[in-house]
């Protein structure tokens, strides 16, 4: 493997990548992929749970997001059809685990940030 010393790129299917740090970006970045990520990280979540924890993204935004981490493979989603209703559940798969300490640093980031520089807002469910 390279350096990330400008000399050479990387190809992941179709992609080139300038650096392994715009790999990295390829598969989480986005406003909300990771936000999604964390939310898989300890548990399994349907849809509507995905939904309820992340109240200002809208609909169309996280069935996208999650349809490209499905696609990148960090993602996996399981339909079951026995009974109406339809449910959908969505869980990392082994290689999305491997982003949970990317996961954990990130957040742990934000929380610093965050008590040294914001405050808290509530937001009425309902």
């Amino acid at each position: 493997m390279g350096t990330d010393n400008g000399d050479e790129l990387y190809r992941i299917g179709d992609t080139l990548y300038p650096c392994t740090t715009s790999i990295t970006m390829g598969y989480i970045g986005g406003k909300w992929k990771m936000v999604i990520l964390f939310h898989l990280k300890e548990q399994t979540r349907r849809y509507n749970e995905l939904r309820k924890l992340m109240p200002v993204v809208t609909e169309r935004t996280l069935s996208l997001q999650l349809k490209q981490l499905e696609e990148d493979g960090v993602v996996r989603r399981v339909v079951y059809t026995g009974k109406p209703p339809l449910r959908v559940e969505y869980s990392l798969t082994d290689f999305g685990k491997t982003l949970i300490p990317v996961l954990d640093a990130l957040a742990g980031w934000g929380r610093l940030v965050a008590k040294e520089r914001g405050e808290v807002v509530r937001i009425s469910k309902g």
